[in-house]
């Protein structure tokens, strides 16, 4: 029987995972894929946020695959490959706290997969000040120096020195994330020999939050913009009295867009541990 490939789609919280993924699902390349996403916490976010989420996309949830989800993730694996007829290609959208090197050893302890490749994503506009970060740049290096392509996204208005900001952590230069075909990028990769074993991750806060229904956007705004400064990410969709909003914040930058009803709401949070509470942002959200 053919092997299935498997294609990890890694990088840090915020970088455009799900953005990329919706655009390789909304092509005509003429493939069944599977895709399997990694969310952190309680409630799925980012499965919610696929524009073509459906019977061939399968949530896992409460963790990153590297440290909890091993056991659901063969799981998940063995359902996959047991459907009639498989799928054509295998996608795992990894969470942004995840080790894709973690996820992509699936493919080697697995003889019916074949690996196809990491791809991490990275924000051009973030990732000079994360690689600054001593608490976080770990994990960024990691993530890209496992990768066999890296992908800049958010490009515009961004120094031509992200780059080079790269060049020590990657042997291969960063692909721009143009307006053209993504499929290419995502199922074409050509894997490297050398290989980075999977590594941990500080301490993150994790919160959720089934929201109930806010006065309408402004509300929202307001309150999106007295959160606690130690939330890294925030993301989820809210229903207002001016419709459903689906919210991206990362790091500074918060940004709301109206989206059709139907999906469910919810709202999830991360930060690193030593720099944002359970109680301060349960705290922030209640109003106390």
């Amino acid at each position: 029987m053919t092997r299935l490939p498997l294609s990890v789609v890694g990088g840090y919280l915020g970088a455009g995972k799900t953005t990329l993924i919706n655009r390789l699902l909304s092509e005509d390349h003429g493939l069944r894929l599977m895709v399997l996403v990694n969310d952190f916490g309680a409630i799925n976010i980012d499965a919610a946020l696929l524009a073509s989420a459906d019977e061939d996309t399968i949530a896992l949830t409460n963790g990153c695959v590297c440290c909890t989800m091993g056991a659901d993730l063969f799981m998940a694996v063995g359902d996959v490959l047991d459907r009639a007829p498989r799928p054509d290609h295998l996608i795992i959208e990894a969470s942004g706290i995840a080790d894709p090197a973690a996820i992509a050893n699936v493919a080697r302890a697995e003889p019916e997969l074949s690996y196809a490749g990491i791809v991490t994503v990275v924000d051009a506009g973030q990732i000079g000040g994360l690689l600054g970060d001593a608490q976080i740049a770990p994990q960024i290096r990691q993530q890209i120096g496992v990768a066999d392509l890296v992908v800049l996204t958010k490009t515009e208005g961004v120094p031509g020195e992200v780059a080079d900001l790269l060049a020590p952590l990657h042997p291969r230069a960063p692909v721009l994330l143009g307006g053209g075909r993504v499929a290419p990028l995502l199922l074409d990769v050509v894997p490297m020999g050398q290989r980075v074993m999977p590594s941990g991750h500080p301490a993150y806060t994790s919160w959720h939050c089934a929201c109930p229904q806010m006065r309408d956007r402004a509300a929202l705004q307001d309150k999106l913009e007295g959160r606690p400064g130690g939330i890294w990410r925030i993301k989820g969709l809210v229903q207002t009295g001016d419709g459903m909003i689906e919210v991206q914040v990362v790091g500074a930058n918060c940004e709301l867009r109206a989206v059709a009803g139907g999906q469910a709401r919810g709202l999830v949070a991360l930060g690193l541990a030593d720099r944002v509470t359970l109680a301060e942002i349960e705290g922030w959200w209640s109003g106390t």
